[in-house]
C-alpha cells in the first residue's frame, strides 16, 4: 500500500466506493535545499484527489497547490574542516519549521536536495539521509550537476516556457560554486552540463577590501588571466570585474561550443552540451540571477562584496556578456529559489493486469524517472539505445550508477515489431545498469507492459525486469514500487513529483 497515511486512506476510500468528490486530502509538503552558498526551506499545501469514477482504477492527482511558507535564505553553515555543519543545518530546519507553524508529525512528504559544491562534501549524503528521516517520507537527492540542471530548469519555469512558447530554452542556474545549464524543448530536458563557475569561488571582505579565500577553480581563472591574487591581498573593483567577465565568457562559450579547450575545458564538470539544436532564448536562475536582471549598485568593493563574495558582479557580467552576444535573455518565474520551490508531492497509481515484475527486488523507493523519447519512440533500436543512454547520462555521472526508471509516454497502439525495437534499445541503453546488477525498470503509459516485459526477459534472461503500465510519469519524477498483490497482477506505484510554482513574477 502507499506509504503516506493520508494518500493510503484516500486510496482505500476509492476501493470502498466513496465518491471521488469526497475523497480529497490536503497534503503538507516540505522542500529543503542545501546549496554551496545558501540553505532554504519551502512549505506547500497540496490537494490530492481521486479523479477517476468510483468503478475504475483509482487515479490520484494534485488538483491544487499553494506555497504557504518561504523561509529566510540562510548561508549554508560550513565547519573549519570544510564540511557541512550537520548540527547547524538541523537547527536551521527546526527553526524554520517552528516559524512555519508545523511539526515533523504534520509533514506528509518532501524533498531534500543537496546541490553545487556542497554535494561534494564528504558528509553530504549522510546529512540528506538524516534530514529525510527527520520528517515524512522524503525524496533524497545529492544532486550532481546534470540532475541539478534539470531540477533548476523546472523550478525556474524554463521547462514550462519551452512547452507553452514552443522554444528551445537554456536555463543557466548560477549559484555559489557551479553554473548548471539545462536545455529544454517542448517541456522536456534534452541536454545539460555543469561548469565550476559561481559567485562564491572568491570570498571577499568588503569593509577591509581584502580577499578572504581563493578556491581551486578560481585559481585556474586567475592563472588564465595572468593575475596573482592570494588570501589576504587587497583587491579593487576593476580586478573583480575582469575576473567576473572572464567567468561569464566561460559560461557563454559552454553554451555555444561543444568542443571546449583551455579554461572552459578545465572548469567543465560534466560532458559538454551536445548542441545538436539551436538555443532560442536564455533564462538565468540561482543566487546570482537577481543581479543579472537588476541594476543594483555594483561599483565599490562594499557593494560587490555585500554577501562576502563576488556574486553581484558576476551577475552583472553575465548580463552584459550574454546581451552583448545577442542572446534573448528572459527573466524566469523563480531565480534564487528555482532549485526547489516545492517538494515531493505524492500521487498514487495502480498498475496491473498487463505487467511483469520480479518481486524479489521489490519494494523499491525513490527511483528517478527519465523520459528518453520526447518526440515519440524511434523506429531503430540504436536510436532508442542512444536516447536511453543520453537520458541516464543527464541524470548520473558515469561513475555513479544507481537505480533509474525509463518512462515511456503516450497511450497509443504499439505494434509487436515496435515493442521488439523498444526492448532491444532499452537493454542496450541500460547495459551499464544491468552489468551493475540493477533491475531494468520501465514505466509505460501504454497498455503494453506484459509483452514488453516478457520481451526484455527473453532478450536478457539474467536481468531482473520490472515493467509496469497505465502509469503517467514525467521527467524528474521519482517513483516507489511496492510488492505485487492479487497473485502478482497488481503493484502499487507511488509517483513523487518535485512541485514547482508556476505563477508569474
Amino acid at each position: 500500500m502507499p506509504d503516506s497515511p493520508k494518500i493510503a486512506s484516500l486510496y482505500a476510500a476509492h476501493l470502498s466506493g466513496a465518491e471521488s468528490s469526497e475523497a480529497a486530502e490536503v497534503v503538507t509538503s516540505v522542500g529543503i535545499d542545501i546549496g554551496t552558498t545558501t540553505t532554504q526551506c519551502v512549505v506547500s499545501r497540496l490537494t490530492v484527489k481521486n479523479t477517476a469514477p468510483g468503478t475504475l482504477v483509482p487515479r490520484m492527482e494534485i488538483t491544487d497547490k499553494e506555497v504557504v511558507y518561504r523561509s529566510e535564505i540562510h548561508f549554508t553553515p560550513i565547519t573549519d574542516g570544510n564540511l557541512v555543519d550537520t548540527e547547524k543545518v538541523f537547527r536551521l530546519v527546526e527553526q524554520e519549521f517552528a516559524l512555519a507553524g508545523i511539526s515533523p508529525s504534520e509533514i506528509d512528504t518532501g524533498a531534500v536536495i543537496i546541490t553545487g559544491e556542497t554535494a561534494k562534501k564528504e558528509n553530504a549524503r549522510r546529512i540528506s539521509g538524516e534530514l529525510a528521516g527527520y520528517a515524512g517520507d522524503f525524496v533524497v537527492a545529492t544532486a550532481g550537476g546534470k540532475l541539478e540542471s534539470v531540477i533548476a530548469g523546472r523550478g525556474s519555469g524554463a521547462s514550462d516556457y519551452s512547452r507553452t512558447r514552443f522554444k528551445t530554452v537554456a536555463n543557466i542556474d548560477i549559484g555559489g560554486g557551479t553554473a548548471n545549464i539545462g536545455i529544454f524543448k517542448n517541456g522536456k530536458a534534452i541536454d545539460s552540463c555543469c561548469i565550476n563557475v559561481g559567485g562564491r569561488l572568491m570570498r571577499v571582505d568588503g569593509a577591509e577590501k581584502r580577499v578572504l579565500q581563493i578556491t581551486e577553480p578560481m585559481a585556474r581563472v586567475l592563472d588564465d588571466l595572468g593575475l596573482t591574487l592570494r588570501s589576504g591581498d587587497s583587491v579593487d573593483p576593476m580586478v573583480i570585474e575582469i575576473i567576473c567577465r572572464r567567468m561569464a565568457e566561460v559560461v557563454l562559450n559552454a553554451l555555444k561550443h561543444s568542443r571546449l579547450k583551455g579554461l572552459e575545458e578545465s572548469l567543465m564538470m560534466t560532458e559538454p552540451l551536445r548542441l545538436d539544436y539551436d538555443v532560442e532564448c536564455v533564462m538565468i536562475s540561482g543566487g546570482v540571477a537577481d543581479h543579472a536582471y537588476t541594476s543594483s549598485p555594483c561599483e565599490t568593493i562594499e557593494e560587490i562584496a555585500r554577501y562576502g563574495d563576488i556574486g553581484p558582479m558576476l551577475g552583472r557580467q553575465i548580463h552584459q556578456v550574454f546581451k552583448g552576444d545577442g542572446c534573448d535573455l528572459i527573466r524566469p518565474v523563480e531565480t534564487i529559489r528555482a532549485t526547489v520551490i516545492g517538494a515531493g508531492a505524492q500521487t498514487v497509481d495502480v498498475s496491473g493486469s498487463t505487467i511483469v515484475v520480479d518481486d524479489n527486488c521489490l519494494p523499491l523507493k525513490n527511483i528517478p524517472v527519465v523520459i528518453p523519447f520526447g518526440d515519440g519512440i524511434p523506429d531503430r533500436e540504436d536510436e532508442v539505445a542512444s536516447a536511453v543512454l543520453q537520458s541516464v547520462k543527464s541524470l548520473y555521472e558515469e561513475d555513479a550508477i544507481e537505480h533509474v526508471a525509463v518512462g515511456v509516454q503516450g497511450s497509443g497502439y504499439l505494434s509487436y515489431k515496435k515493442i521488439q525495437v523498444l526492448a532491444k534499445g532499452i537493454l542496450k541503453g541500460l547495459a551499464q545498469i544491468t552489468r551493475a546488477g540493477l533491475p531494468v525498470i520501465v514505466v509505460m503509459e501504454h497498455d503494453s507492459g506484459k509483452v514488453l516485459g516478457q520481451s526484455l526477459r527473453v532478450m536478457n534472461p539474467t536481468a531482473q525486469v520490472i515493467c509496469v503500465d497505465q502509469i503517467e510519469v514525467g521527467e524528474g519524477d521519482y517513483i516507489d514500487i511496492g510488492h505485487s498483490m492479487a497473485g502478482g497482477t497488481v503493484v502499487p506505484v507511488v509517483i513523487k513529483t518535485l512541485v514547482f510554482e508556476t505563477r508569474q513574477a
